[in-house]
């Protein structure tokens, strides 16, 4: 292995080992906490121009399997685990990890205290890193650098200047590739036992019981970085799906007759998207049905007239728990996220449905005055818990009587909800 290293911001240096590709790159350094999911984490275009670590030590013991890509690629910046698995045993193994980050160019780093890198990242907050690997001019001369304080000074400077730019033009539509029939995506599902869950937690094996109604229905995904189950979990119900480039006008999409509209997920500030929220405001003055998730969810608020915020270091993993307000049920479920809607923004068109219960964040939105609703958290989680599964039935029921949320205003009392929630935080925190 090559001697590698990640150059934080503030100055700090971890020293390990390199894996994957050589070279130098700057990104965004976040953790997610999942136990599994690797390939799903790899693949999910919602990290583009990040430095992922996985605080689970053991990465890679079962292999590459392409059939569990969300995206057609890697968007990664960089990945940096505890111990990787250069031997992995598994029946669907198609490759390793080494050599499929060295496909995608990605530099690995292994071998260093990722349980102290998480504290930082989770104390200090989200920061910009370099990650440093292998024998290239340009790796010796970083090296180098990080041996003269002026110098060295002079890569933090460059590694603070990083913004993340274009993110969801680069990756939106890259899972197209990878795309598959309904018939073969319940075949497969039904395999594993990844079939549409219900509310109440059961598993709808029967093709024809889980999609009967959305039979004769056609859904257009408009894919800001979407991961692939969302179409998945959208062909398990039956109904058709189109997916659209991040840049379609909101015309464009209406011309498609279409029943209902999905906001995908995707990586990045969402208020910069002002183009697309303008066209996602249209679509809401059209009447159609729309369903959020992570930054459609982000988004369609937006285009509503709420506010974001960025996170100190986000939310990523697949044990976020989160509380449904109108039940008081709480779901584990899975994240990715570093930005999450204000709550003191909310218009009073809304009902918060979710909240973390974490720090309290805005984890979903039902709308008063359009019908439509959103969760920042992954539904389709693949893997992860599938506990929220059902709300891509909710999806499916909303496009059948586009009327169903139209008088639910009368019934929620949002001022009292907010306020409930908000005197429970409080006394958590000073329990804490």
């Amino acid at each position: 292995m090559n001697k590698a290293v990640l150059l934080l911001a503030n100055g700090q240096v971890f020293e390990g080992n390199g894996f994957g590709a050589s070279g130098c790159i700057i990104g965004e350094a976040v953790f997610t906490t999942g136990m599994t999911g690797y390939l799903e984490t790899l693949t999910d275009p919602s990290y583009y121009g990040q430095i992922v670590t996985q605080t689970f030590p053991l990465i890679g013991n079962y292999g590459v399997i392409h059939p569990d890509f969300e995206s057609e690629k890697s968007h990664v910046r960089g990945y940096i685990v505890r111990d990787f698995c250069d031997k992995p045993s598994n029946f669907r193994c198609e490759g390793d990890l080494d050599s499929f980050l060295k496909s995608n160019q990605i530099i690995g780093l292994c071998g260093i205290d990722t349980r102290k890198l998480t504290k930082v990242l989770r104390e200090a907050g989200v920061m910009n890193g370099m990650l440093i690997s292998g024998d290239s001019a340009e790796a010796k001369d970083a090296f180098d650098s990080l041996n003269d304080k002026n110098k060295k000074d002079a890569l933090i400077q460059q590694i603070k200047s990083y913004t993340i730019k274009d993110a969801v033009k680069t990756v939106t539509c890259n899972a197209v590739k990878i795309e598959e029939s309904a018939d073969v995506v319940f075949e497969t599902s039904a395999k594993y036992r990844a079939v549409p869950v219900t509310k109440d937690g059961l598993k709808v094996n029967d093709e024809n019981e889980a999609m009967k109604n959305g039979k004769g229905k056609r859904v257009v995904l408009w894919d800001f970085g979407a991961k692939a189950n969302i179409r998945r979990e959208l062909l398990k119900r039956g109904v058709e799906v189109i997916t659209v480039k991040c840049d379609t006008k909101a015309s464009e999409i209406l011309k498609l007759n279409t029943d209902g509209v999905m906001l995908s997920n995707g990586p990045g500030d969402p208020s910069e998207n002002v183009e697309i929220i303008t066209e996602i405001k249209k679509i809401c003055d059209s009447g159609i049905p729309v369903f959020g998730i992570c930054l459609g969810h982000q988004m369609l608020a937006l285009a509503q007239g709420a506010k974001t915020l960025k996170l100190k270091y986000g939310h990523r993993g697949g044990n976020q728990p989160v509380k449904q307000l109108s039940t008081g049920r709480v779901y584990i479920t899975s994240q990715n996220h570093g930005y999450a809607v204000d709550n003191d923004s909310l218009p009073n068109n809304v009902e918060l449905s979710f909240v973390n219960t974490n720090d309290g964040t805005c984890e979903g939105i039902t709308y008063t005055n359009i019908p439509a609703f959103s969760v920042q958290f992954h539904p389709e989680a693949s893997g992860g818990p599938l506990d929220t599964n059902f709300l891509f039935d909710d999806f499916i029921n909303l496009i059948n009587n586009p009327k169903l949320f139209k008088d639910y205003k009368q019934n929620f009392e949002r001022v009292d909800a907010i306020s409930y929630f908000n005197s429970t935080i409080k006394k958590t925190k000073e329990a804490n």
